[in-house]
């Protein structure tokens, strides 16, 4: 059978000028160790299947080692998969070769959360950092670092006066619109960009200008996940509830609109929202996965979902269709259907990660009556695997294209 292949499309657009200085090129960071794969629907059916449940079965398409140090986090951007670790790489991968398009990265501490807004990608750091990267114009691989936030305009606005300072820890001050200890997650809404961090507060920055908005002190303990819809953003933590934040009053500050208790004296790790149906999902530290439905708009909640999805802790969670996926510290990522009522019936467990599943995407594309999960673990890896829907929608004969091109343009 022959290799399908895909139309080809201009990824980047870019314009030949002089690099900046402060450029990296991902020639001279990669060591050469990724390899290049691409995938065809003859591979698919030779690759072993694993059962999942029935006659149904997902397989491993591709292991990726281009990283150094534990895969912290990914995203997806068009035909680009991203993902970071705490060696402070950031690796793009293209599709549908799955090569290694381009290494970056920059800082100190590892890189806790990606995210892409247009053709700008943040980053977020052990070092209180978010960093703000686009491609150069000389070069479609190569990308640069344009803005650190909080930036050097809003700090200097900001530093001369007293009362822009805050209480971080006994005898140190901070500005408000810094943050004190690790950012670990990243959201985008309605052009908001929020970011949330172990330092317990929610940081609201505008991603025109990169202005931090508002500070919010949003819980007791670090905060874990972020999710943003609309004009509502829900923060997870570690002191075991979810917080649900909305616009309120005419200064268009954000107010907290719900309070979702998990267990007592249980952390919150991750979050992720069924939209259509209104319900917050979160995974916690003793491997239960939680679920509210709204009622009313956001006046009530009703339990309807609490099974012990995992032994250890749930660290991540996604969801494609009618599937909700949670990956663990037990290195296993379980398969759960969603029920109208909100409630879970597992499907299946995928094995093979040989560390905690840290991290997990999932592509909205059809591949052959399933979809491609993307999960990146604490063993260095990221694992490609395709996994069946439980009902098959029209196949699509190109592997694993996305169905976008690149948002990244160069500068």
């Amino acid at each position: 059978m022959e290799s399908i292949s895909t139309p080809s499309t201009p990824l980047l657009d870019t314009t030949k000028n002089i690099a900046s200085d402060s450029t990296r090129s991902s020639s001279d960071e990669n060591d050469g160790s990724a390899t290049s794969y691409r995938l065809t629907l003859q591979d698919l059916n030779q690759i072993p299947r694993f059962p999942i449940s029935g006659p149904k079965s997902y397989k491993l398409l591709v292991v990726l080692t281009g990283h150094v140090g534990s895969v912290s986090c990914l995203a997806l951007c068009g035909e680009f998969v991203l993902s970071a670790s705490q060696d402070k790489d950031i690796i793009v991968w293209q599709q549908p070769h799955l090569r290694q398009f381009a290494k970056f990265g920059h800082g100190e501490g590892s890189v806790k959360a990606l995210l892409t807004v247009g053709n700008k990608v943040f980053t977020a750091h052990q070092d209180s950092r978010i960093r703000v990267w686009k491609v150069s114009q000389s070069s479609e691989n190569v990308f640069r670092l344009v803005n650190t936030l909080p930036t050097t305009k809003d700090y200097l606005s900001k530093f001369m006066k007293q009362s822009n300072y805050v209480q971080t820890r006994r005898h140190q001050k901070k500005l408000w619109i810094e943050h004190a200890d690790s950012i670990s997650c990243l959201a985008v809404s309605n052009g908001l960009i929020y970011s949330g961090s172990w330092d317990k507060t929610l940081k609201v920055w505008r991603s025109s200008d990169l202005r931090c908005l508002e500070s919010i002190k949003a819980h007791d303990d670090a905060i874990n996940g972020l999710v943003a819809i609309k004009d509502d953003v829900y923060s997870a933590s570690a002191d075991g509830k979810i917080k649900i934040w909305g616009k309120g009053g005419k200064s268009k500050s954000h107010i907290l609109k719900g309070i979702l208790e998990g267990h007592k004296d249980v952390s919150m790790n991750c979050i992720i929202i069924w939209e259509e149906k209104g319900v917050v999902y979160g995974g916690s530290s003793d491997g239960y996965v939680m679920g509210w439905m709204r009622k009313e708009e956001c006046v009530s909640w009703k339990l309807v979902c609490e099974i012990k999805a995992h032994q250890t802790a749930v660290l991540c969670m996604c969801t494609m269709g009618e599937y909700l996926c949670s990956g663990s510290a037990d290195k296993s990522i379980c398969l759960w259907k969603r029920e109208a009522g909100g409630a879970l019936q597992r499907v299946g467990v995928i094995r093979g990660h040989e560390g905690p599943v840290k991290c997990m995407q999932a592509s909205s594309r059809c591949v052959g009556g399933g979809f491609l999960l993307y999960s990146g673990s604490l063993d260095k890896s990221i694992r490609v695997w395709w996994v069946p829907k439980p009902s098959a929608e029209p196949e699509d004969t190109s592997l694993p294209q996305s169905t976008k091109t690149s948002s990244f343009s160069s500068l």
